[in-house]
């Protein structure tokens, strides 16, 4: 059985799968800062301080860090980047990532990296199709907010440094046009059987609107980086599998998260100030069936550079990396690492486009194609626990 590397990327029917925004457009100014129905339990964390704000939940954080010796204060100087085993929290109730204002500056963010690409796993393993042909990732139009609004990047500390992944704003049932959910990856929020939670995670919806260059973007105006702002994540909840074995390859199809952002000043949602979410299809059929299906991301790995948004589109075939193991998406698609996360979507039967999956992984030393989890039971239970905990 042939075995390949594979790496996490985090990193006509195109109309039909626009993205586009239905609501107001950025801000001027810079704002404040068998397949697919695993009943997997969700692994959940509860909110960090700082999540107050509009949804009115009193934080625990500084409780939560006393607990594992940690001083709050001395974590936002900088007593964060104390990756020692011993206090890198792990456990589904450990999540804490208060908000440190000013943290992820325009430089800050052009100098994260995507994940580490030294991910092992089983392909071509029984269930699996033929490798796809490599589909060459497109350019989104500009602005982003026109077309990809619910689109955005998510940065986050690790051990290795800065890091990167994609993002999509998913509508929250029990706050019907007021969500603050964000869908992405599981190894974009926890490193799975080697570590903990990741730190500092915040999200920033049509990242680099304009699609400048790295060059001129070094010189853009903060707007212009992040038009609508910055949210920082106050609760995640991934699954059960990835927190206990991510990483392996019996994880990868449960690579999925879901985060509940902070509201800006004021409490406008974050789906009032970009104006765009989308809801998440938990019952999208077998790839066979699935038609045709768009990867949306920032690729960040060579030869890209992390600061343009592109898409793929394919329809998926199968991909098992483990014995047992539910069946994966997989697609062609040339986008690399740093795409991880990002939303896969499709058009439902009646004309509605919806979010069937995240970019999971990808070949390591090459690129051509990239696979992803089919969301089934185990994935609407995380994504529920999210929405009840903050239901108003």
């Amino acid at each position: 059985m042939r075995s390949v590397r594979l790496i996490p990327t985090a990193l006509g029917v195109a109309a039909a799968l626009a993205l586009t925004a239905t609501a107001c457009g950025p801000t001027e100014t810079p704002a404040a800062g068998g397949a697919g129905t695993s009943a997997s339990a969700p692994s959940t964390a509860a909110p960090s301080e700082g999540a107050g704000g509009a949804d009115g939940l009193a934080g625990d954080l500084a409780d939560k860090l006393k607990k594992h010796g940690v001083d709050l204060d001395a974590w936002k100087r900088g007593g964060w980047r104390d990756w020692d085993t011993g206090t890198w929290l792990r456990e589904a109730e450990d999540f804490v990532n208060p908000v440190i204002e000013d943290l992820w500056d325009p430089a800050r963010m052009q100098s994260a990296k995507s994940p580490d690409p030294t991910i092992t796993a089983q392909a071509g393993a029984s269930g699996s199709d033929p490798v796809p042909r490599p589909v060459t990732a497109q350019r989104e139009k500009t602005p982003y907010h026109s077309h990809a609004a619910p689109v955005g990047k998510i940065f986050f500390d690790s051990p290795q440094g800065s890091m990167v992944c994609s993002g999509t704003i998913v509508k929250d049932p029990r706050r019907p046009g007021k969500s603050n959910l964000v869908w992405t990856a599981g190894h974009c929020v926890h490193a799975g059987q080697r570590g903990g939670w990741y730190r500092n995670i915040t999200f920033v919806p049509a990242f680099n609107d304009l699609g400048k260059s790295p060059s001129a973007l070094r010189n853009a105006r903060p707007h212009e980086v992040y038009p609508y702002g910055q949210y920082w994540a106050d609760w995640a909840v991934t699954s059960g599998e990835w927190l206990q074995r991510g990483g392996t390859n019996q994880a990868w199809p449960y690579d999925y998260a879901v985060l509940h952002v902070q509201p800006q000043r004021g409490g406008k949602s974050l789906e009032e100030t970009v104006g765009a979410a989308l809801p998440v299809d938990f019952s999208a059929p077998a790839p066979a069936g699935a038609g045709t299906v768009g990867a949306w991301g920032y690729p960040q790995a060579a030869p890209y550079d992390g600061v343009i948004m592109h898409k793929c589109l394919d329809r998926p075939s199968r991909l098992t990396t483990a014995p047992a193991t539910p069946v994966m998406y997989r697609i062609g698609c040339t986008m690399t690492a740093g795409s991880s996360g990002g939303g896969w979507f499709r058009v439902l039967p009646g004309g509605k486009t919806a979010l069937v999956s995240n970019t999971s992984i990808g070949p390591a030393g090459s690129r051509g194609w990239l696979a992803g989890p089919q969301l089934g039971r185990g994935a609407k239970a995380a994504y529920d626990m999210v929405s009840a905990k903050f239901a108003r």
